[in-house]
């Protein structure tokens, strides 16, 4: 839960029941948590997943301590820095990812990979992820691919060609 409150934080959603305490609200559409950030964030690929409990356990210390220096009372039916309002919990990571803070490194890597989910679905295959209404692709107006899976652009993006095609370039496009 406090994981998802930190990529709630990073890139905010809709709540996805009334009574959802990790997602904030603050957002009509949905967000990071939605977006998988916490399925990429336990691929092992991504080399946080080890570091995941430290993370969410020192997050909500330092929710305690930004809540005692802040005199605010936190509900105890749930974790910390789930418990901050919105913007609380924005205030304190811009804390904790600011520069010169010791821990920047971690909590810069965890927004980094909340941002990855919703941006680029890093997690999923492109195609699979658009078919099933992956929402930062489609807030993006990520291109879907034709048919057969594979993406063709017709038209230049820039509005006219900023290359020529390498003479050695193979039907698939890949070089010789």
């Amino acid at each position: 839960m406090t994981l998802e409150a930190f990529a709630d934080t990073i890139v905010p959603g809709v709540k996805r029941t009334p009574d959802d305490r990790a997602i904030a609200g603050v957002c009509d559409d949905p967000g990071a948590v939605e977006a998988g950030a916490l399925e990429l964030l336990a691929t092992p690929a991504t080399g946080v997943t080890d570091g995941l409990a430290p993370l969410s356990q020192a997050l909500n210390g330092h929710a305690e301590a930004y809540a005692a220096r802040h005199e605010l009372d936190l509900d105890v039916d749930v974790p910390p820095f789930v418990a901050l309002s919105y913007e609380d919990r924005v205030a304190l990571v811009a804390e904790l990812t600011a520069p010169g803070h010791p821990e920047k490194d971690g909590w810069v890597l965890l927004a980094l990979f909340s941002n990855m989910a919703y941006d680029s679905a890093a997690h999923r295959s492109t195609a699979e992820a658009l078919a099933e209404g992956h929402p930062g692709l489609l807030a993006m107006g990520f291109a879907k691919p034709d048919e057969d899976g594979l993406w063709r652009f017709p038209d230049f993006s820039y509005g006219l060609e900023l290359a020529k095609r390498h003479p050695n370039t193979t039907a698939s496009g890949s070089p010789e």
